[in-house]
């Protein structure tokens, strides 16, 4: 393990030696920024709105309590979802996506000896094929965790007044009671930290794989393992150093 640690500081070292210049590294971050952010919209909106439908609903089954105004269901489905839910879920889902595909493509183009040939060109392939990833992972991340909140908040909405157990009225107001905007900044920190641990972690497995097919597709479960108990892992930390 301490071995594995280790030569994961050294990768991380090399993506700063002899970087590629400042507008190859922009161009490809962008590309990057497509595959990671763009393409991962759909299945961030559809895991947000039924998170918070299910949270809404769940809330309201265990408040049986008369003495709790009903505006509290709004309340706990906002701050669950900004502090937990949204960061932390998304993050998971995201390591599922981005991490296996970052691991399965930096796998594939190790064992095809691209990696080898950019490395003959005189190009820093760690630099050149991580660096983007990684920078475009924590331009991302942020994004999509902003949208898991909206759409989360408005699934708790749409469930709890469809099912007619909150009205509309008593859901915004619990949603606007005791905001405390910190919470906000805090999940984006989360989400930066999230981003830098999977991208980095699942490039790492990729990038030194070797052998065949087999070997790639056992360094994209691997990868998807090692990010999400990283994420659980920074979660507690985070969580106990900034609250």
């Amino acid at each position: 393990m301490l071995q594995h640690f280790g030569k994961y500081l050294i990768f991380m070292k090399s993506l700063f030696a002899r970087a590629e210049s400042s507008k190859v590294i922009f161009n490809r971050t962008i590309d990057e920024a497509i595959l990671i952010g763009i393409n991962s919209i759909f299945i961030v909106a559809i895991v947000s709105t039924f998170i918070g439908a299910v949270t809404c609903v769940q809330t309201s089954y265990n408040l049986v309590n008369a003495l709790i105004p009903r505006s509290t269901i709004g309340y706990m489905v906002r701050e669950m979802t900004i502090l937990e839910l949204a960061p932390t879920i998304t993050s998971i889902v995201l390591a599922g996506k981005v991490g296996s595909n970052i691991a399965g493509g930096l796998g594939t183009m190790q064992i095809t000896e691209q990696v080898d040939a950019l490395e003959v060109m005189g190009i820093n392939s760690a630099s050149y094929l991580v660096l983007p990833k990684i920078v475009a992972a924590m331009l991302v991340f942020p994004m999509l965790v902003i949208i898991s909140m909206f759409l989360s908040i408005a699934g708790g909405y749409l469930a709890g007044t469809i099912t007619g157990e909150i009205t509309a009225q008593e859901y915004i107001t619990g949603i606007r009671d005791d905001f405390i905007p910190y919470n906000v900044v805090f999940a984006l920190i989360k989400a930066e930290v999230f981003a830098f641990l999977i991208a980095s972690i699942s490039s790492f497995r990729g990038y030194y794989t070797s052998g065949g097919a087999l070997e790639v597709g056992a360094a994209s479960t691997t990868a998807v393992t090692n990010s999400v108990i990283a994420v659980l892992i920074a979660d507690f930390v985070c969580a106990q150093l900034l609250l």
